[in-house]
């Protein structure tokens, strides 16, 4: 995903704030009822059903806020994006 990211983009940003980004992210959908973790196995399965993009990007945001990592909006958005263009190419996800 770091390089889904235009390089010029990734300036002031590190591999372990994607990750970070990845996770608060995963949290939204769990949060949500989207996400399931067997509590056994660890195994991840996402669920069927609409995102709200604007609400899980606020809740990001409110997620690195809290941490104080010193990530702008733009850089936040971006990593979700990547996060998309990522799961398209795999064939996690289809376009609408």
């Amino acid at each position: 995903m770091w390089n889904l990211i235009p390089e010029q983009d990734r300036k002031g940003m590190n591999k372990s704030d994607i990750l970070f980004v990845l996770d608060a992210m995963d949290d939204y959908l769990e949060e949500k009822g989207l996400l399931d973790v067997d509590d056994i196995t660890g195994e991840v399965t996402y669920l069927d059903g609409d995102i709200d993009e604007t609400e899980q990007l606020e809740y990001v945001r409110q997620a690195v806020k809290t941490d104080k990592r010193h990530l702008t909006d733009v850089q936040i958005q971006l990593i979700m994006d990547a996060e998309m263009q990522y799961g398209l190419e795999q064939g996690y996800y289809e376009e609408d």
